[in-house]
């Protein structure tokens, strides 16, 4: 039996401590009210992670963990500032880029500075897009970030589902997949952003596409060293830092692939299977023919129709599509 208050305040002030047994009944009381008390503080605590409330998450609330960082203890980059490919003398020729294109403006997004903010909250050719990377997974993702006449304006959470960055939006503190491109918690639950399609290459390559394009600085407000790399070593390491609910076989669990989804049938085409081609592969999923065009010496690719249209791929590490997609195609070279 638990005891509210004004009955064990009887207790204490009504003469019946004398009686032994009542005195063992109240230590049981206030153990048991205790807890109770401690039960319901796991509860709350257990649904709410770095201020994050996770009530009818969409995944597991044990798979999504604390990263390290508190939120915004990794920050985004919420007024970027670019300079000409001329003026971006901090680039060097084979430094990784993701590239963009939106309203035929060109911007490039260095990875060296990505590993540090994972987020920037930018407007391309005036359209307001978030562009994403997480160095855990090597996913670089971008998405539109009006969602249903609101502009979200997003930051890094801190927490992780499947070792993969989970973005927040701050105007409703839902949380995001970045792989998924949809919000597992909050307001926003369910609701998927779209996507604006990124090219994973060099920024030599890049900028002998798009000879115009604009780089961001590394003049981003924040006190950091971007010619040195956080996470030295970690693509070359078969291990990895968080757990996954699968691991991915046949590959180097950092082995890149680019990634696409065809009607909901997913394929991966590994690096090491399209640098054993020509250049060009013709290939079909979910009955929809496709061309992957594969550039070895840039180490980047894309994905087409038939009729040349670029399609909605992504480039990430293997163990990383695998896991969120884990009944995924793969492409291997006959």
């Amino acid at each position: 039996m638990i005891y509210p208050y004004k009955i064990l305040h009887r207790i204490f002030f009504g003469g019946i401590l004398a009686n032994i047994k009542t005195i063992n009944l109240l230590k049981s009381a206030v153990l048991v009210g205790a807890a109770l008390l401690l039960t319901i503080n796991l509860s709350v605590a257990s649904t709410t992670k770095n201020g994050f409330d996770l009530t009818n998450a969409l995944v597991a609330k044990d798979k999504i963990i604390l990263g390290g960082p508190q939120r915004d203890g990794i920050q985004a980059i919420d007024k970027p500032v670019f300079v000409s490919g001329k003026q971006a003398t901090f680039l060097k020729p084979d430094d990784r880029v993701l590239g963009l294109i939106s309203n035929k403006q060109a911007k490039a997004y260095p990875i060296a500075i990505l590993n540090y903010h994972e987020i920037v909250n930018d407007n391309v050719g005036g359209d307001k897009i978030a562009v994403t990377y997480c160095p855990l997974c090597g996913s670089g993702i971008a998405y539109r970030s009006v969602v249903g006449g609101k502009n979200l304006i997003f930051g890094v959470s801190g927490l992780l589902y499947n070792s993969a960055l989970l973005l927040y939006d701050r105007q409703t503190e839902s949380l995001w997949s970045q792989i998924m491109g949809k919000a597992i918690s909050g307001p926003m639950k369910g609701i998927k952003l779209e996507t604006v399609q990124l090219t994973y290459t060099t920024w030599r390559d890049w900028l002998r596409r798009y000879p115009d394009t604009l780089a961001l600085s590394t003049k981003t407000g924040f006190p950091r060293d971007y010619s040195k790399e956080p996470y030295a070593g970690y693509e070359q390491s078969g291990r990895l830092w968080f757990p996954v609910n699968f691991r991915a076989k046949g590959y180097h669990p950092k082995e890149r692939v680019i990634g696409i989804e065809i009607n909901e049938e997913f394929k991966a085409y590994p690096f090491a299977e399209l640098s054993k081609t020509s250049g060009e592969i013709k290939d079909s999923v979910n009955g929809k023919k496709l061309l992957i065009r594969f550039d070895s010496h840039n180490q980047t690719g894309s994905v087409f129709d038939e009729v040349g249209n670029e399609l909605q791929s992504i480039t990430t590490f293997w163990f990383a599509w695998y896991t969120f997609h884990n009944n995924t195609e793969v492409y291997r070279r006959p």
